[in-house]
């Protein structure tokens, strides 16, 4: 196993998941044909977290297995180069891979290849108990346990970890159609959810996990908080977000920007809010961050490339072209 350490006495987030190899068209839009050309990139949900957090000057870390191949030594790479704490088992089974194209100038579709390959066989056995522990967050999410026995039982595992250590527990639903029907991802995912302190969630996903709540995300929120959650941020896309926090509700408005491509916003909006959360910053600030990651990340290539460094926070406050 590969293993690296967090900084010494830094409060840090502690993350679990796979990380798929992207290959991206990179071209104008259109349908995949003979002699598009691909760009090689990696990114996963929880990864992209991690990422994000480590940008804004907090310590993340990750958990997974990655494979013993060229791309496995990249993702591994990337992720170290990003300033991520990384703890990887290496597995001859290979990557995972993603697909992406612009299939329209508005549209993007994506296609998943992830049976039998490296991060699908993560398991329990692979949650260091010491790491987890003593974590300040655990990030949790509904794509992990989607991808099999092995790897909902490494997710239990880490959430067992963090409640009996006091952890601050946050779950992002983020459901995928593509692995995993709603009866099936709302039976492993409930539990999970009634377990967490801290839950992310777009108004599908809530009323996935809170069925028969009402449509408004005030509504949807008070449903997941009642489950057990001290707080519920349901994110609204171009409206921004609604939260329920200990009680308190809080409204942030989305940043305006040219969106370029919206993959990658729900994992950035997560990242700012839990580095903020890290830092003891207070949930308006939480929740400002948060928008900002949203805003660079569906502004820029990539789901986690133009993710910003703290000092670029600012440069969304100018909405003309401006050169610095």
């Amino acid at each position: 196993m590969s293993r690296s350490s967090p900084p010494p006495g830094e409060p840090y987030l502690v993350t679990l998941g796979d990380v798929l190899a992207v290959m991206a068209a990179n071209r104008d839009p259109g349908p995949f044909t003979l002699g598009t050309t691909l760009r090689l990139g990696i990114a996963g949900a929880e990864s992209n977290v991690a990422v994000g957090v480590s940008r804004l000057g907090g310590s993340a870390t990750w958990i997974g297995r990655v494979s013993d191949d060229e791309l496995g030594d990249l993702v591994l790479r990337e992720l170290r180069a990003e300033g991520v704490t990384t703890v990887a088992a290496r597995d001859p089974a290979p990557t995972s891979l993603l697909l992406k194209e612009r299939r329209t100038s508005t549209h993007s579709r994506t296609r998943y290849y992830r049976t039998h390959t490296a991060g699908a066989r993560l398991t329990a056995d692979d949650i260091p108990e010491d790491l987890v522990a003593g974590a300040a967050v655990l990030h949790i999410t509904g794509i992990t346990p989607a991808l099999g026995e092995g790897p909902a039982a490494a997710v239990t595992r880490a959430v067992d970890i963090a409640a009996a250590a006091g952890v601050t527990i946050s779950l992002d639903v983020n459901f995928r159609s593509l692995l995993w029907s709603e009866a099936e991802a709302r039976s492993i995912l409930r539990p999970l959810l009634c377990r967490s302190d801290l839950v992310f969630a777009g108004p599908h996903e809530a009323a996935l996990v809170v069925p028969g709540a009402a449509d408004g995300p005030e509504e949807l929120a008070k449903g997941i908080c009642d489950l057990g959650p001290a707080g519920a941020v349901i994110k609204l896309g171009e409206e921004g977000a609604y939260a329920l926090l200990d009680g308190q509700p809080h409204r942030q408005p989305a940043v305006p920007v040219r969106v370029h491509d919206t993959v990658g916003a729900g994992d950035a909006f997560a990242a700012g809010y839990l580095a903020e959360l890290l830092a003891g910053e207070p949930p308006e600030r939480r929740l400002r961050t948060a928008a900002l990651l949203g805003a660079f990340a569906v502004s820029t290539a990539g789901d986690w490339e133009g993710l910003p460094r703290r000092s670029e926070l600012g440069l969304l406050d100018h909405h003309d072209d401006i050169v610095r």
